[in-house]
C-alpha cells in the first residue's frame, strides 16, 4: 500500500487551540488505521508549529481523508495541509 506524507502548518496564534484539542487529536491518531508515524513540527524554542504524519492509504484521497478528519483540522488549528506521495529511502517503519 502506498505511503503519504501529511505536512500541516499551524495558523499564527493557534497554540492555545492546539493544546486544548491535543487529547482528542491523539485519540484520533491512535485509532487511525494506516498511521505509521506522527509528530509535531517545532520552532527553534521547542513550541509546536505544525504536524507531520506518514500514513499508508489506498490512494491520495484516503490520505487526504485522514487529514480532513483530524480534530486539529476541525478545530481550525491548521493554516495549511499538504498531502503528498512519499517513499521511504533510508530506515524502516
Amino acid at each position: 500500500m502506498p505511503l503519504f506524507a501529511i505536512s500541516c502548518k499551524d495558523k499564527p496564534g493557534a497554540l492555545e487551540t492546539r493544546l486544548a484539542t491535543r487529547p482528542v487529536h491523539l485519540d484520533y491518531l491512535k485509532a487511525s488505521k494506516g498511521l505509521k508515524l506522527a509528530g509535531a513540527l517545532l520552532d527553534e524554542t521547542g513550541s509546536p508549529i505544525g504536524s507531520l504524519l506518514i500514513v499508508e492509504a489506498d490512494d491520495i484521497a484516503g490520505a487526504q481523508a485522514q487529514a480532513d478528519n483530524d480534530p486539529f483540522t476541525a478545530a481550525g488549528v491548521f493554516e495549511s495541509v499538504e498531502v503528498r506521495p512519499w517513499r521511504l529511502a533510508i530506515g524502516e517503519l
